[in-house]
């Protein structure tokens, strides 16, 4: 039961595990010269990161975040992994969306985030139907995909070979 405050106390701000993961992802992007923008209305995506060259100039496309954060991180059998649940409706905007998604869980008492490339994850899981998934659903992320400098590099390429297959796609089908 919670406790009541007198009408003297104020109102005393929590730990905010949403805060803490933005402003974790956002450090690395700005580590990589890079922009992020946090979503202020958040529909399933929390931060925007935009990428530049190595001379600064700014590349096409961007890369979409939707940030997770715990004081309890759920560690799977093995250690090699950690558990993340998603909502279903979640997971069906991210699978449409044309833009790169990385989920990121942000394990606030050890300061570390774990990426996952969604739609890369859910093709390459064996059996997955989206209509037949409950109103959660977990995934796996490995421990080794650290969100750091390098992970956000590796993102921006990723984002970079994308953005080059549609644009082959498109240039294509015009022809």
């Amino acid at each position: 039961m919670a406790r009541r405050r007198r009408a003297s106390e104020r109102k005393i701000r929590t730990r905010v595990l949403a805060d803490l993961s933005a402003n974790h992802t956002e450090k690395q992007a700005l580590l990589c010269a890079f922009a992020a923008e946090r979503v202020r209305l958040d529909y399933g995506i929390d931060l925007i990161v935009q990428t530049f060259n190595r001379r600064g100039e700014v590349e096409g496309s961007r890369i979409l975040f939707q940030l997770k954060g715990t004081d309890r991180i759920k560690v799977l059998a093995g250690g090699s992994a950690v558990s993340c649940r998603i909502e279903r409706a979640d997971l069906a905007h991210w699978l449409a969306e044309p833009l790169l998604v990385v989920l990121v869980l942000y394990d606030a008492k050890a300061d570390v985030g774990y990426w996952l490339l969604v739609r890369r994850y859910f093709a390459e899981l064996a059996g997955f139907d989206l209509a037949r998934c409950g109103e959660r659903v977990s995934v796996s992320i490995p421990r080794g995909n650290v969100l750091d400098r390098n992970a956000m590099r590796y993102l921006a390429r990723e984002k970079n070979r994308l953005r080059g297959e549609a644009e082959r796609l498109a240039f294509n089908v015009i022809q």
